[in-house]
């Protein structure tokens, strides 16, 4: 996995991310706003909240982790690579002994 180094929320459920290989953008995650778990967002404040938790580098929300997200689909959204290139990529970035 291509590590996130740094987040940001923004207005209207959106996050600005960047990778440990300078790839950065800003993310739209409306599209799960206001549906399951993903309702705790309607307040700005818990939104606000996000951050990358350690070891498993996903973007977290909530003083006990209450909502958290994989970064490969971000990855893949700034960058436009497929999975099978994130995958090839990845192995590229961290090979397995």
């Amino acid at each position: 996995m291509i590590k996130p180094t740094k987040v940001k929320a923004l207005k209207q459920y959106n996050i600005w991310i960047e990778f440990e290989d300078g790839v950065r953008g800003e993310a739209d995650l409306s599209h799960h706003a206001g549906n399951g778990v993903f309702k705790a967002w309607d307040d700005p404040e818990f939104f606000a909240t996000v951050r990358i938790d350690s070891p498993w580098r996903a973007l977290t929300w909530g003083d006990t982790d209450q909502l958290d997200l994989c970064t490969d689909t971000f990855y893949m959204e700034l960058t436009g690579l497929t999975v099978d290139e994130m995958f090839a990529l990845e192995e590229e970035a961290h090979p397995v002994a």
